[in-house]
């Protein structure tokens, strides 16, 4: 029996059926976007009711006195960002280049060791990232001495396993007949790899792009660890400043998180039609 049915002919079965789906789905899309419109219309209430117990749907009025307050509870307030932003832009500009190269080498290009070497990055792919944290934070403070700097918030994730697995399937997809009609013009790999791959692969860029820098944007834990001076703190850290042992400025708060999801919002819209396209790839033969 499918799963789906159209139900021909029962024109009253498939009306119900649809309504149900339909109500689920609502449902569904309202769990999700309640948390963003709650911190929205969090962050347009005044400063004063930040140590409230009660929480409203509706601020008692509206105003832009949490984001003022934000900005100026630290002087480091725009730094956070800053530092957010340079992180985040370099750790995802670091990937897909790095993936990119990685992907199509293991894709198009054969060399002793290609299916070990591809197989020893899956499996490390199964290692929790928790399990990593304490070798990699000895290594980045203890041994290199990299606390509190950029390079042991951005060193890390400057490449990931996921990114190349990505841009390698996708490449891999990418008829070879195009690649051996470039060598007959003379074109060499470097060239074959810029002028033809990097083209034809711009929705899996572009898909990669949003995902790494959502993730890098949007990481704690490990920006917490390495870093040990306000200065140098990224947003997500600078907004537990927020919260202190007997209160909390959550609409404050809640300004910052808001103005932390800008960026993200109008990365996803600039390359909406890429990540799109990469969500719908393959999915129509011919």
């Amino acid at each position: 029996m499918a799963l789906y049915s159209n139900h021909a002919g029962k024109p009253g079965v498939r009306k119900s059926r649809n309504t149900i789906i339909f109500i689920a789905l609502l449902l569904f899309a309202l769990a999700t976007v309640f948390p963003i419109y709650f911190m929205v219309i969090s962050s347009f209430a005044d400063p004063v009711e930040a140590g409230a117990v009660s929480y409203s749907i509706l601020p008692s009025k509206i105003t832009f006195a949490s984001f003022k307050f934000f900005f100026d509870f630290s002087e480091y307030s725009y730094r956070w960002l800053l530092n957010s932003l340079i992180v985040a832009t370099s750790v995802m500009v670091s990937n897909v280049i790095f993936a990119s190269m990685a992907g199509f080498a293991f894709s198009k290009l054969r060399f002793k060791g290609r299916g070990v070497l591809f197989s020893i990055l899956l499996v490390s792919m199964m290692i929790p990232y928790q399990v990593t944290q304490v070798p990699l934070y000895i290594l980045i403070v203890n041994v290199f001495e990299l606390q509190n700097t950029y390079t042991a918030l951005i060193m890390p994730g400057i490449v990931t396993v996921y990114n190349i697995f990505l841009a390698k399937q996708f490449m891999s997809s990418i008829p070879n007949e195009i690649m051996e009609s470039a060598k007959i013009e003379g074109c060499s790999q470097f060239t074959i790899y810029w002028r033809i791959i990097l083209p034809l692969s711009k929705t899996v860029l572009a898909v990669m792009a949003i995902l790494t820098f959502m993730d890098s944007w949007n990481t704690f834990f490990w920006p917490l660890l390495v870093t040990n001076t306000m200065d140098m703190q990224t947003i997500q850290v600078g907004l537990k400043n927020f919260r202190f042992a007997n209160t909390t400025f959550i609409a404050p708060m809640m300004a910052g998180a808001t103005i932390s999801a800008l960026p993200m919002f109008i990365l996803f819209f600039s390359l909406q039609k890429y990540f799109l396209e990469g969500v719908t790839v393959g999915a129509v033969k011919g």
